[in-house]
């Protein structure tokens, strides 16, 4: 991963994902662009009272140097050292100014936080976090507020054994490594049968074929409730990182998800998820 775009609101809830992004970048060695979406009428009490030129460059002003000096006062060292950027985007939609910085960029890895209350207010409301996990050209990373540790020892890739999960797991092993940290998949089948335990196998022996990572496990999870499930396996694992496929058909993730994803995603705790888009494969 070259290039990584992280989101933020320069607001308190959002100061976890910045240092993750900062720690994540530097690990990968990676760079790295922060970007703040406004909508500039929202800025100035005097409504339009300037022409639309002036307000649009003062607006970008003031949002650039806020975003200078978030970054500058949460990152722990001389951040003229690192291969950082700044933008700030005037978009009535934060997802499409999101997506739209994400194409001009070529980003590899977008990551946003899930408490930051403007962003947050967004993504509920016609459940658009699902619309940018569906359009991002990327991988769509969201830190909750409550993480503090910007260590990857366990990633857990929840799985539904099909080919499609080998090009993911292929870009989440760039991650992987730099960390050696262990990358743990689990299917969660509603029945006991032979069905998934035939097709976990093909599927190991189609891993061990198309990916030279050696920090890999694969098991079954037997579960009516898929996502009690996975919480418990993730708490049992003590993981770092919950990854998964966005499918443009049902599958296992999908009846995990559906429209509910950004609620359950809270649900998960202080988990950051990380979510592949099918369609970019």
């Amino acid at each position: 991963m070259k290039r990584i775009l992280h989101a933020t609101d320069y607001s308190e809830n959002a100061i976890p994902a910045l240092k993750y992004a900062f720690s994540l970048s530097e690990k990968l060695n990676a760079s790295l662009f922060v970007i703040h979406v406004f909508d500039y009428p929202t800025v100035f009490s005097k409504e339009l009272a300037e022409p639309y030129q002036n307000l649009e460059e003062k607006s970008y002003k003031i949002h650039y140097q806020k975003l200078v000096d978030f970054c500058t006062k949460n990152y722990e060292g001389d951040i003229d050292k690192l291969d950082l950027s700044f933008d700030a985007i005037e978009d009535k939609s934060i997802v499409k100014g999101i997506i739209k910085k994400a194409n001009n960029l070529n980003a590899d890895l977008i990551i946003t936080g899930t408490k930051s209350e403007k962003v947050l207010k967004e993504l509920l409301l016609g459940n658009t976090a699902k619309q940018l996990i569906e359009k991002a050209p990327c991988p769509i990373l969201t830190v909750p507020k409550e993480q503090n540790s910007l260590e990857i020892d366990t990633i857990v890739y929840a799985s539904d054994f099909e080919e499609n999960d080998i090009s993911a797991i292929y870009d989440l092993v760039k991650i992987a490594e730099p960390y050696n940290a262990t990358i743990k998949i689990v299917h969660i089948s509603l029945k006991e049968d032979d069905t998934d335990r035939n097709k976990m196998d093909w599927f190991k022996e189609l891993l061990n074929e198309k990916i030279k990572y050696d920090k890999i496990d694969t098991e079954i999870i037997y579960s009516e409730d898929v996502f009690e499930a996975l919480k418990s396996y993730l708490n049992e694992k003590k993981a770092d990182m919950v990854t998964m496929l966005e499918r443009s058909s049902k599958g296992i993730m999908k009846m995990l998800f559906h429209t509910d994803l950004v609620k359950k995603m809270e649900t998960l705790g202080n988990i950051p998820l990380m979510s592949f888009n099918e369609d970019q494969l």
